[in-house]
């Protein structure tokens, strides 16, 4: 099972696969000069809206339950052309 770690501002929230869509949504955001974007709860509730902008902070980590690898991957606001694509 793979879990998905989404570390903003210092802050870690956990979800279930799959994330891409997520992540279009905060590229868009941070691209688009800020918004909001819902991170949705690994398991119930509403999730937590968050403002993205560019600058901000973001790192996607990947840890494999049931494994030892986790593999990390860091972004920010503050890449030339904004891209988390790479992600």
């Amino acid at each position: 099972m793979i879990i998905n770690r989404l570390t903003v501002d210092g802050r870690d929230y956990f979800l279930p696969e799959p994330v891409n869509e997520l992540r279009e949504q905060i590229l868009k955001a941070i691209q688009g000069g800020g918004g909001y974007v819902n991170i949705p709860p690994l398991n119930t509730g509403p999730g937590v809206d968050i403002l993205f902008s560019p600058g901000m902070p973001v790192l996607w980590a990947k840890i494999s339950m049931g494994g030892d690898q986790t593999v990390s991957e860091e972004t920010s606001g503050n890449e030339p052309d904004g891209s988390l694509a790479d992600l």
